[in-house]
């Protein structure tokens, strides 16, 4: 869907600059936002790459581990329906611990792998679980301490005070994510108690390998 999107903008700016005689402008248009993507890009690899030795270096050092900690018992409350010592809980936790810090890029593989586990604990492979959507609203709205990609973006078009971001960030962030738990606890309260998923000895299937159980049913 989104690549006929893409296409569409395309077609029609190419047929409105045809109809009013703005070909070039539009030719000069799109090769000058391609030159000042890679100009971003290429200007994002300093910071990126120091933020993400400083990342290597805290967990290393043990403090990401502690940061996941001290989120534990709060994502388990946001996953009622997820088993505490199933993986995906720390695929989740290294994923919102990435994106407190502003590490976007490196909070995409661990949400990838978190969205894989979950996957396993989906009773029907073709309906997205209610952990699901609030892993992706989480991911989504994710209150970040430290913008670190918009400091690099601010310093790489000259920007005198790039840091000034950083309370107004928070600010928004934490507004975005409340705001994003709110929905999520109102859609979950109205479809009932959370279910906890448990494998069953007989499965053969990703999709198949769940069976979905009641908290308190059974042992």
């Amino acid at each position: 869907m989104v690549n006929w999107i893409w296409l569409g903008m395309i077609v029609f700016s190419v047929a409105f600059g045809a109809a009013n005689g703005k070909l070039e402008t539009v030719a000069e248009a799109a090769f000058g936002g391609a030159q000042t993507g890679v100009t971003v890009c290429l200007g994002l690899i300093s910071i990126l790459v120091f933020w993400m030795g400083l990342m290597k270096i805290a967990e290393n050092a043990g403090l990401v581990r502690q940061l996941s900690k001290l989120m534990s018992p709060v994502v388990r409350k946001l996953f009622p329906d997820v088993p505490p010592d199933h993986p995906a809980m720390g695929y989740i936790l290294s994923n919102m611990s990435a994106n407190l810090l502003g590490l976007g890029n490196a909070a995409t593989p661990m949400g990838i792998r978190a969205m894989q586990e979950l996957q396993k604990l989906n009773p029907d492979p073709h309906v997205a679980t209610p952990a699901m959507c609030t892993l992706l609203a989480l991911n989504t709205a994710s209150i970040t301490l430290v913008p670190t990609t918009m400091i690099a973006i601010r310093m790489n078009f000259g920007s005198l005070h790039p840091a000034d971001i950083v309370a107004s960030t928070l600010l928004a962030t934490a507004v975005s994510t409340g705001a994003a738990i709110l929905a999520d606890r109102w859609y979950r309260r109205r479809s009932g108690p959370p279910r906890i998923a448990k494998p069953r000895p007989d499965a053969r299937t990703p999709g198949n390998s769940m069976t979905v159980t009641p908290p308190g049913a059974g042992g």
